[in-house]
């Protein structure tokens, strides 16, 4: 795809579509202030040209179209590269009617100004090195967390996040990737400019970081999109009332009868600022019912992805050793070794004089989701085993996709490199390698990209960011 055309000066209404107190347009680019000028009075009905006034500074008048009055306005003066973008940006601060924002964005474009595109003013901040991309992806993360983690780890990861340790480790490659072009320069000679064991150390060092890394992606996307946690148990323990007393509605549907959850049901849960999303699942049993067979198998899927298990036992169905065995079967399958299982011992209030041996089983909590007793202490253990994986992640940690797969990617490279110094591979294949892995690292900040890439990036992002 194409990229938008960056000669262009671009506007947009920056703030939420609608009726509000007040409304803001930006403006970006070498003919913001120029517009802005032709629109704009002071309040003794003189014109000012924004050209010549400070930076950062904000401006009290009127707005003044084809010579009417329309509203009084404030307007905010970016000059380059002082500003977001590290253009020219003019900001129109006006009541929020929505008659009103039409009117000023239609004038707007009839002095040559168009319509940005999704995302482009933080895409502009990219390109003139305002941002790099792990930051530029921060931003939308910013504007789009809906609770406390996901909040902290946007802002962490447009501070600075990993970036500067990453740049630091890819020019010390770089250094050497430049010595093993030297060495094919003067291949004929027979030298070696790049020490094949510094470069060794250098490279088993950058691994270390990268694979920190890569393994805090797993707790970091689950910070930022919801920890995943499982609801799991034979057939009418009671996992669906369960659900229904975490989220206080009846989400689900409660019956005597086995099987009646035959599909995934999930919700969303916020605690103490982190997002929960809670999946209850099929009963896990053997059954000739194909629809129930389905179900099963996917509850096993479920299990899989999952951060946290909470496996429900019922005291009248299975006993301490049986409920054990269970959890057994189900660690067997689960892919995620990271993964805590916590032992329901539901229906408490049922067999009050059964439970001492339950509460031997692992990670165990005895309750009564149908009472809705000891419910808060789930809540509570829930929140300090992910309190405890955040603690467990030392530096920085990862929660974008993209970045994962490139780190994953340069990894791959690393070793190549390593396992080609090892079997004294010839120059030109290690510098091959070193390249791919020196791509790969790039592609996280942006040092690398293609337009393809950004144009998928900042399409996410909202008209007017």
């Amino acid at each position: 795809m194409h990229l938008p055309d960056r000669s262009d000066t671009i506007c947009a209404l920056a703030t939420a579509p609608g009726i509000g107190a007040i409304a803001v347009i930006r403006i970006s680019g070498n003919k913001a202030f120029e517009v802005g000028s032709k629109i704009f009075q002071t309040k003794k009905g003189k014109s000012i040209n924004f050209e010549e006034v400070k930076t950062h500074t904000i401006h009290f008048g009127n707005l003044m179209l084809d010579q009417e009055l329309v509203d009084e306005i404030l307007i905010s003066i970016f000059k380059n590269p002082h500003s977001y973008t590290g253009e020219d940006t003019l900001e129109i601060s006006c009541h929020g009617s929505t008659f009103l924002q039409q009117k000023i964005l239609e004038e707007i474009q009839k002095k040559g100004i168009r319509l940005a595109t999704a995302g482009e003013f933080t895409l502009r901040a990219f390109l003139n090195g305002k941002l790099d991309l792990t930051q530029a992806e921060a931003v939308g993360d910013l504007i789009a967390a809906e609770h406390a983690s996901a909040h902290k780890t946007a802002i962490q990861q447009l501070r600075g996040g990993y970036q500067t340790a990453m740049r630091e480790l890819r020019q010390q490659l770089m250094d050497f990737a430049s010595l093993l072009e030297l060495e094919l320069d003067f291949a004929e000679e027979d030298v070696e400019f790049a020490n094949r064991e510094q470069l060794k150390l250098l490279i088993q060092g950058l691994l270390i970081e990268v694979n920190k890394l890569l393994n805090s992606f797993s707790t970091g996307n689950a910070l930022k999109s919801g920890i995943p946690v499982v609801i799991a148990g034979k057939p009418n323990v009671g996992k669906s009332t369960l659900l229904n007393a975490f989220l206080n509605e009846e989400k689900a549907i409660v019956s005597d009868i086995a099987g009646t959850t035959r599909d995934v049901v999930e919700d969303q849960l916020i605690i103490s600022g982190y997002r929960f999303r809670f999946i209850d699942t099929a009963g896990l049993r053997k059954t000739e019912d194909q629809i129930e067979k389905i179900g099963v198998e996917r509850t096993y899927a479920q299990t899989e992805k999952a951060s946290i298990i909470l496996y429900l036992c019922d005291p009248g169905q299975s006993t301490p050793e049986e409920a054990l065995n269970e959890i057994k079967a189900l660690k067997i399958r689960m892919a995620n070794e990271d993964a805590t299982i916590l032992t329901i011992v539901n229906k408490t209030d049922q067999y009050q004089d059964q439970l001492e041996d339950y509460k031997n089983l692992p990670n165990a909590i005895l309750i009564s989701a149908k009472e809705k007793i000891n419910i808060e202490v789930i809540k509570e253990r829930l929140l300090k085993i992910v309190q405890e994986q955040e603690l467990a992640i030392e530096g920085q940690i990862v929660t974008n996709a993209r970045h994962a797969s490139s780190l994953k990617n340069a990894a791959e490279a690393l070793q190549k490199v390593i396992a080609g110094i090892n079997n004294n591979l010839s120059t030109d294949l290690l510098a091959f390698e070193l390249k791919t892995s020196l791509y790969h690292l790039g592609e996280i900040t942006g040092e690398i990209y293609t337009d393809d890439l950004l144009g998928n990036i900042f399409s996410r992002f909202c008209i007017g960011k």
